[in-house]
């Protein structure tokens, strides 16, 4: 009985699992579609890139001209500043120190100047008139003795000794007159001209000094170069600024907003392709229902190695790039400084 029938059966429903399993592995998948298509070229002949948003003048990568302690930040990440605004303040207590100590020699510097070019001084030029009126009448007295001496010599009435000292006298008499008289033409003549340039000289010396520091404080200083917005911050206060590390990230990320612009990288062998002012679309990376016209701004002649690469096996790590400027029409919805975007330029052929 059940070789008779229950062992067909089982035979027969065997081959047909059998014929269905090589009927299921055989079957064709349906393709599917994917969730964001990537995008696709709006021209006949295109050139294809990946394009990076920035700002209008370029990201400009700020940081203060002197190595410090950072005291005071007076801007935040998506503040607009105008040119010339303030942004950061390194330690420069120092440097204001001594700008008051060269203030202040300046000060005795000028009262050195101002005292030499007063001279004379009245109160010094009467004593000394004084000084030679006393010796011319010292000289007066010495010559009248002398005189008296000289008319008694003859008669042997007087000693030699007495002689030589009233003539001595007489002497040193028109001596004291003569220092008394070129004491005060020197004293009238006022300050010498040598002595008027050197004053003037350290006054100079002075004066630049504080130019100086004041130069260098100003430098401690961070200010805004260009009107912009803050895109980036990376530093705080207390931290130290070492503006000569290499590879260390700039204090501030400053751009211009009023325009975006799009930096295209354009393969080495695609370049004889490319033509200048050639039109171009830009869509976002994930998003490709999203098209923004571009207009041509300009080309960067110089070709530069690849940074951005994709990975794939296709792709030569030497691989050399031209970068192409386009300026966004009209960026709704919004785009943001660093973003990725598929671009595909015009090409004619």
């Amino acid at each position: 009985m059940i070789r008779r029938y229950v062992l067909p059966l089982i035979a027969a429903a065997l081959i047909i699992f059998a014929a269905y399993q090589v009927y299921s592995t055989q079957r064709k998948e349906p393709m599917l579609e994917p969730q964001n298509p990537p995008p696709g070229s709006p021209f006949r002949y295109t050139v294809a890139g990946a394009g990076v948003v920035e700002a209008h003048w370029e990201n400009i990568q700020i940081a203060p001209a002197v190595p410090g302690l950072v005291l005071e930040i007076y801007v935040e990440v998506g503040q607009r500043v105008s040119k010339g605004s303030a942004l950061l303040r390194v330690d420069d207590r120092h440097l204001r120190a001594q700008l008051e100590q060269a203030r202040a020699q300046l000060k005795h510097a000028e009262a050195q100047l101002a005292k030499l070019q007063a001279m004379p001084r009245p109160e010094e030029v009467l004593p000394a008139r004084a000084r030679v009126a006393a010796a011319r009448r010292s000289l007066e007295i010495a010559e009248d003795l002398y005189q008296r001496v000289q008319r008694l010599w003859p008669s042997g009435n007087i000693a030699e000794e007495e002689y030589n000292q009233r003539r001595l006298q007489r002497e040193l008499a028109r001596h004291q007159l003569e220092q008394a008289e070129a004491e005060l033409r020197l004293l009238e003549a006022g300050a010498w001209e040598q002595d008027l340039a050197i004053a003037r000289a350290q006054v100079e010396q002075a004066q630049a000094q504080i130019r100086v520091l004041e130069t260098e404080i100003e430098r401690a200083l961070l200010r805004a170069p260009i009107d912009g917005v803050i895109l980036q911050r990376n530093v705080r206060p207390g931290e130290y600024i070492a503006v000569s590390f290499p590879g260390a990230p700039p204090a501030f990320v400053l751009g211009d907003l009023s325009e975006m612009r799009v930096r295209v990288d354009i393969d080495e062998y695609d370049i004889p392709r490319l033509h200048p002012g050639a039109a171009a679309k830009a869509y976002v990376r994930g998003y490709p229902r999203q098209e923004y016209s571009l207009r041509f701004v300009r080309i960067d002649p110089y070709v530069v190695p690849k940074k951005s690469l994709t990975g794939e096996n296709t792709e030569r790590v030497d691989t050399r790039v031209l970068q192409v400027i386009y300026a966004v029409e009209k960026a709704e919805p919004p785009l943001y400084v660093g973003q990725q975007l598929d671009v595909f330029i015009e090409a004619g052929s």
